[in-house]
């Protein structure tokens, strides 16, 4: 990138305590890349594929948290290497795997899940039983993901019953929307949390982002403390949220759902240590 791209006023101490960081936590949809509305045809966005090869090439540890739930996280990996990013298969981490270690610490053994492969291999890989939103079917908790064009007032309907039955209630994601190549896209798993809580009156557990489970999914996965960690995305709901929660470094990108104001109206101690026009920019002052 340009060193004009470069921002020139970063005070020393943010510029330090970037440099003192040991691993990366990145955003996928509208950080990396963008795709279409189903999550499909992903690109590259300007300068990324770059700033990843930065990070391998300073032997920095780095993983992709997407809370997309359509694919699987290998299949996500294997999209990010099909748009050019060199990265490994197991790179990709997604509410489903902070939700396979959260509900087998919490003893749910029989989950109903409102979603696909990219959220039914995940749990089962972990030895977690899943069964689909069929009315009468009992569970002890219920999971929702992405579930756009296979979701129907009977599957609505069997998590309704199943949460006022008993069953815990998980949501990969409680985000209004994502980002795509197409604008803003309406996020299904926060359409049915919705109904769940106004209809079941059920308290919502995220997995997803902006959750502290994410963020100790990630820290485990790349074996460092929350605290030595960077987290950096564009959604102003997300990332930098669940960068504080774990008192980890924020770096807010402006490439997808945020703008230049996205952080106006926060308080001081929740706004990014950073906030950057996009990933490059970042590549750029880690380099000096």
């Amino acid at each position: 990138m340009a060193d004009s791209d470069v921002p020139a006023d970063v005070p020393a101490a943010v510029l330090e305590r970037l440099r003192a960081v040991r691993g990366f936590v990145l955003d996928m949809d509208g950080t990396l890349v963008l795709g279409d509305r189903n999550n499909h045809g992903i690109r590259a966005l300007p300068g990324a594929v770059g700033f990843v090869e930065a990070l391998r090439e300073r032997g920095t540890p780095f993983c992709v948290f997407t809370n997309g739930t359509v694919k699987t996280p290998a299949e996500c990996a294997h999209a990010l290497q099909r748009a050019g990013f060199p990265v490994a298969d197991d790179v990709v981490l997604t509410p489903a795997t902070a939700a396979a270690a959260l509900l087998a610490r919490r003893g749910h053994r029989r989950v109903m899940v409102l979603g696909g492969k990219g959220v039914v291999e995940p749990l089962e890989a972990a030895g977690i039983e899943t069964v689909p939103p069929l009315r009468g079917t009992s569970a002890d908790a219920v999971l929702a993901g992405w579930y756009r064009e296979e979701l129907t007032f009977e599957a609505l309907e069997a998590a309704c019953f199943a949460a006022l039955d008993g069953a815990r209630v998980y949501s990969a994601s409680l985000s209004p929307f994502f980002a795509t190549a197409e604008g803003r896209t309406l996020g299904s798993s926060r359409v049915i949390s919705a109904v769940l809580r106004d209809v079941a009156r059920a308290r919502v557990t995220v997995v997803g982002k902006p959750s502290l489970p994410a963020l100790r999914a990630c820290a485990r996965h790349l074996g460092l403390p929350v605290t030595d960690l960077a987290v950096v995305g564009d959604d102003p709901g997300l990332e930098v949220p669940m960068a504080h929660k774990g008192r980890a470094f924020a770096v807010a990108v402006r490439t997808g759902i945020g703008g230049p104001d996205a952080f106006a109206d926060r308080p001081e101690h929740l706004r990014p240590h950073l906030d950057l026009p996009d990933v490059a920019a970042l590549g750029g002052l880690l380099t000096g």
